[in-house]
């Protein structure tokens, strides 16, 4: 009988160490869980926004770098193509359960983006120079979305919950005169090849511009007459134009206003009348890999 009780005994302690070892194993377990859930909820959205934040400033000097050079191919006349890089979006973060953030980059020529003057130019009938633009839109997970829009030759910046900043004047320079207010405007004005406007993804994409052509447009502003800039992006275009020509808008010799319809920016004569020369500048732009002659 002692022998048995002793056996007995030996048995239940031999089960107990088991279960001890069972329970500690499952609390190791949901110890990791429970720093893996912290660190995914609390530090890896942080990561993550950081992340896109860091892209926004890469895609922020990369598009600022391809206002540089067809700036400089406007100035220099060159028809040698250049190619600018553009960092489409931002991977996810290895071993955590992220999103990657994505981009894409277009050629916008649509009609109903233009500046029309009035009376129009001798040499330009219709008095509508087309408006046209490259932008680049981000998608991001957890940094808030932006867009970058080169548009006649200025730099905007779009946010959901904003309104649009012009974050680099176009080429705008103006005189004062006795009786006129001279402007001298130089229009970026961008031709796509077919098939070549428009690229999405993660990775990078290639955006290569070349001088095409030059043309020159006079014109006199009397009272009745009128500048119209239309674009989905006049407070940017307003906040623009009154930095460049603000102060004759004050004295009274000219008028800078949005519309009522919220349409367009109208400049007008005031006290003085407007004498514009605009230097409208072709420029070929082929979005993604590959070059079409």
């Amino acid at each position: 009988m002692v022998v048995v009780e002793e056996m007995k005994h030996r048995t239940f302690g031999m089960q107990n160490k088991a279960v001890a070892g069972v329970i500690e194993a499952l609390l190791m377990v949901a110890l990791v869980a429970i720093v893996l859930s912290v660190v995914q909820l609390t530090y890896i959205p942080q990561i993550m926004e950081q992340r896109e934040s860091d892209h926004m400033d890469t895609v922020s000097n990369q598009i600022s770098s391809l206002k540089s050079m067809i700036d400089l191919q406007g100035m220099t006349r060159s028809s040698a193509p250049i190619s600018t890089m553009i960092t489409l979006g931002s991977k996810e973060l290895p071993y955590f359960v992220t999103v990657k953030a994505f981009g894409e980059v277009s050629a916008n020529e649509d009609p109903a983006f233009k500046i029309t003057l009035l009376p129009p130019p001798g040499n330009l009938p219709s008095g509508v120079i087309p408006l046209t633009s490259i932008q680049y839109a981000a998608d991001n997970s957890y940094f808030v979305d932006q867009t970058y829009i080169l548009e006649g030759g200025g730099l905007i910046v779009q946010q959901p919950d904003g309104d649009p900043v012009m974050r680099a004047d176009p080429s705008i320079s103006s005189t004062n005169n006795t009786n006129s207010i001279s402007i001298n405007f130089d229009l970026t004005h961008v031709l796509v090849s077919p098939g070549k406007n428009f690229s999405s993804g993660e990775g990078n994409c290639f955006i290569r511009t070349n001088y095409s052509s030059n043309r020159t447009y006079f014109d006199t502003i009397q009272p009745g007459g009128h500048i119209r800039i239309y674009s989905q992006y006049l407070h940017a275009w307003n906040e623009s134009f009154h930095n460049l020509l603000g102060i004759y808008a004050q004295n009274g010799y000219i008028d800078i206003n949005i519309s009522s319809t919220k349409d367009y920016l109208e400049i007008t004569p005031g006290s003085k009348y407007i004498m514009i020369q605009l230097n409208v500048i072709d420029i070929y732009v082929q979005i993604g890999q590959g070059w079409i002659l």
